[in-house]
């Protein structure tokens, strides 16, 4: 019985770990980027703004 709950603590360890690093992948490699596009966006679009009343 005492293999069987350390075996389970590990398992149960061992998925957490993987899911965690599972999404810190995720955001790392699709969140981020359309965090930093967005706001390039919002840059250019105030820049554009800037421009137009510049005239």
């Amino acid at each position: 019985m005492k293999k069987f709950v350390s075996g389970f603590v590990v398992g149960s360890l061992i998925t957490t770990a993987t899911t965690v690093c599972l999404l810190a992948t995720i955001k790392k490699t699709v969140i981020d980027p359309l965090d930093e596009k967005d706001a390039m966006f919002e840059e250019s679009r105030k820049k554009a703004n800037r421009k137009s009343f510049a005239r």
